[in-house]
């Protein structure tokens, strides 16, 4: 049984995810709290496995709250919010994962986020290590690079939960002669935009959430829209560009990275470098060995620096991996990786 806290301060919506949270037989919320100093008592006093988070909370907001607390009381949060950039410094903060607070007006929205959405990402919470920040043992240079961005070569990503802060470790590292890059990050429409602005300036590379007919140029990382279409790319004339298309979730998913490493094997086949991060089941994972089987090089991130080592694990035991690296490695493989290619 999964011990859950909801900190929330409408007693509405507080009353609407205890009672459907509780209609799940492996989950007990044993305590629900309206402000952070009522959580702070209710952790210690109940010791919960999980705790979901508003941002917005009177007497101090969620952020904040969770910036003091996972030093002290290091517990896996699910943060619920609406629309806001404050998720990702909530991400960076300790959260493991975070979930679009349904509109009121959506009865339909409601029930899915109620009965499915909010239940699955508690479980997979329940599950998930809490990564503290690792310092790098060598300095930001990664390798030589020179030549690497004359290539034409695609790098290709996908990642679930606690990939918000693994993608910003990659990319950051990242030198404007990168190849171009593509992205599936599971998350909810409207939040890609923001997520994608927001590593637009913090990373030397420009980051941009991706539209139909971006030519995938080096130095340029395109990241799959949420919502209800997927991504992949396909060559015109000598250009790789995306394309984005609607159609229904793969592996419970859309985007799916599945859908977007398929796209790769097929049209850049043996010019491409397929990386699979952290996040939970299998979605990537036969994509990624469609790629390994074309000619490309695959990399994954390894057991020890994932928040959930779901999908890496899968694509390793597929035979899908041609080696595993730390996150913090990875931007320094990736350039091995490319020099060579």
């Amino acid at each position: 049984m999964i011990k859950v806290l909801v900190v929330e301060d409408s007693l509405v919506f507080q009353k609407l995810l205890v009672d459907n949270l509780n209609k799940d037989p492996t989950i007990e919320v044993v305590a629900t709290a309206r402000d952070p100093f009522e959580a702070r008592d209710k952790i210690i006093e109940y010791e919960p496995d999980v705790m979901t988070l508003d941002i917005e909370l009177p007497r101090m907001n969620g952020l904040e709250f969770l910036r003091k607390l996972m030093p002290q009381y290091p517990i896996p949060v699910i943060v619920i919010s609406v629309l806001s950039d404050k998720v990702f410094d909530a991400m960076h903060a300790g959260a493991v994962d975070f979930v679009a607070k349904p509109i009121s007006s959506n009865a339909q929205s409601i029930k899915e986020f109620v009965q499915q959405e909010l239940p699955g990402k508690i479980k997979i919470a329940a599950n998930a290590k809490l990564m503290r920040r690792q310092l790098k043992a060598t300095s930001q240079k990664c390798v030589d690079s020179k030549n690497v961005a004359n290539k034409n070569l695609v790098v290709a990503i996908g990642a679930s939960t606690g990939g918000t802060e693994a993608i910003a470790e990659v990319l950051k590292e990242f030198d404007t002669n990168i190849p171009g890059i593509v992205i599936v990050q599971h998350m909810p429409q409207g939040f890609t935009k923001m997520y994608a602005n927001r590593l637009d300036q913090q990373c030397k590379i420009e980051v941009k959430e991706a539209k139909t007919g971006d030519v995938i140029t080096p130095g340029t990382a395109f990241l799959a829209p949420g919502g209800d279409a997927h991504m992949e790319v396909v060559k015109v004339n000598s250009q790789y560009q995306v394309v984005i298309k609607k159609g229904p979730k793969v592996n419970g998913h859309c985007p799916s990275v599945d859908v977007l490493f398929h796209s790769v094997a097929n049209v850049v086949g043996k010019n491409a470098l397929g990386i699979i991060l952290t996040g939970m089941g299998g979605d990537g994972a036969k994509g990624l060995l469609a790629m390994r089987q074309a000619g490309a090089k695959t990399i994954g991130q390894d057991a020890s620096s994932c928040v959930v080592y779901g999908m890496p694990r899968v694509a390793y035991e597929l035979g899908a991996v041609e080696c595993q690296e730390k996150i913090y490695n990875i931007a320094k493989k990736t350039y091995q990786v490319l020099k060579n290619m």
